[in-house]
């Protein structure tokens, strides 16, 4: 069983920064892909941004140039670096952790408010 955690979540003024976290643990054979969701009340969850053990990176273009995400492999960690948030930024993120044997967990997510 693997276990996923976020942190690093608050409220920001828009134009600010965040530092979210994101630790899998129980994975013995590693974690292949690390990801990044967003959700607002009501609405479908989004991809925001993934990174696999390899290094290869996709953003959703929204985030382009604002968001970095980026991972540390022997502690299963990923980090979402949000720079230049916006309102619209504002959602419950979520970290997907794929283990390299297949199947998928989430985490408890962390909210990230952006308001003047």
């Amino acid at each position: 069983q693997v276990h996923v955690v976020e942190s690093g979540g608050g409220s920001v003024q828009p134009g600010g920064s965040l530092r979210l976290s994101c630790a899998a643990s129980g994975a013995t054979s590693g974690i292949f892909l690390m990801s990044w969701y967003r959700q607002v009340f009501g609405e479908r969850r989004e991809l925001v941004a993934r990174i696999t053990r390899g290094g290869s990176i996709d953003y959703t273009d929204s985030v382009k140039g604002r968001f970095t995400i980026s991972r540390d492999n022997a502690k299963n960690t990923v980090y979402l670096q949000m720079n230049n948030l916006k309102p619209e930024d504002t959602a419950a993120y979520y970290c997907y952790a794929q283990p390299l044997t297949g199947g998928g967990y989430w985490g408890q997510g962390t909210q990230v408010t952006v308001s003047s």
